[in-house]
């Protein structure tokens, strides 16, 4: 596999983001980057991120999470922020991606006890790696995310936005996350979004991420999301939704983990209101509240 690496200073002064860089390596051969905040034997709570973003989005969030005690791990998805990145985009499977974040999390860092918080296709690849190691976790927050088997028809949005990613001759990673914000972002935070990305050929992974969604019953991960679905429909431990309500592509997506998983029924779930798709940029402090509420409510 041929990796790149962003060069260390396209990430010097970016704002808000002064968190040491803690690496792994993955795979025998791709460093992984994540943060590691707040006491070392906090109850964790693992923040990933979604595409075409990195753990720059949850910024804001990580403050509040350690100062409620809370040990914050956040790493970079292969493929973007500080983490390698594959030059080829099909090296970049599904099953690759949810193998190395199990590997980073389950067998470098030894998690137990652990929260996921899973966000766009942190919430696709995060719920991949709790179903395969639930006895390492005790609580899931989902925001903004699914599980997609492909046996039911995803939104016209993400349609666009699937055929968009394949085929625009220009992908604007920072410009992209803008358009899933509802609010406007700075544009050093825009900057900071694209500062991965030194040029096209480090963007394999985001311009292929959105394909690798199941859309149809035969897709090569229908048949892994649904084995995780049948360990989801056993899971009894506290699962909170925590969709915000400006998110056309995620809409409704709150309702098969209310209906199908034991452990979300009674759970205080919330509605981010005022939050895009990337509610992280737009109500971080109130997401990060939600969580702590709930850590402590559960």
């Amino acid at each position: 596999m041929r990796l790149l690496r962003t060069p260390e200073e396209r990430f010097a002064d970016l704002p808000g983001y002064d968190f040491e860089p803690h690496y792994a390596t993955v795979g025998g051969e791709i460093r992984v980057h994540y943060l590691d905040e707040g006491p070392a034997n906090g109850e964790v709570v693992v923040l990933m991120h979604g595409e075409p973003s990195w753990s720059y989005l949850y910024r804001t969030m990580v403050p509040h999470l350690v100062d409620a005690g809370l040990r914050v791990v956040a790493p970079d998805l292969v493929g973007f922020g500080k983490s390698d990145k594959p030059a080829d985009r099909a090296d970049c499977t599904y099953a690759r991606h949810v193998a190395w974040m199990s590997e980073l999390l389950v067998d470098h860092l030894d998690l137990t006890a652990a929260t996921l918080v899973g966000q766009d296709w942190g919430g696709l690849v995060g719920l991949r790696v709790v179903t395969a190691a639930p006895e390492r976790f005790a609580h899931v927050v989902v925001a903004n995310t699914g599980l997609p088997t492909g046996d039911q028809r995803l939104s016209e949005a993400f349609r666009a936005w699937q055929a968009y990613a394949a085929s625009s001759p220009t992908f604007p990673i920072g410009r992209i996350v803008a358009g899933g914000c509802a609010e406007p972002l700075e544009e050093a935070v825009i900057a900071a979004y694209d500062a991965p990305f030194p040029d096209d050929s480090y963007k394999e992974a985001a311009r292929i991420f959105p394909s690798l969604v199941p859309t149809t019953p035969d897709d090569p991960a229908a048949a892994d999301n649904r084995a995780a679905w049948d360990v989801l429909r056993r899971w009894d431990k506290p699962l909170l939704c925590a969709f915000s309500d400006r998110d056309m592509i995620t809409a409704g997506g709150d309702q098969p983990f209310r209906e199908l998983v034991p452990g979300a029924a009674g759970q205080p779930h919330v509605t981010i209101e005022g939050g895009g798709h990337f509610l992280q940029e737009d109500r971080g402090p109130e997401f990060a509240r939600a969580i702590v509420d709930f850590l402590g409510r559960s």
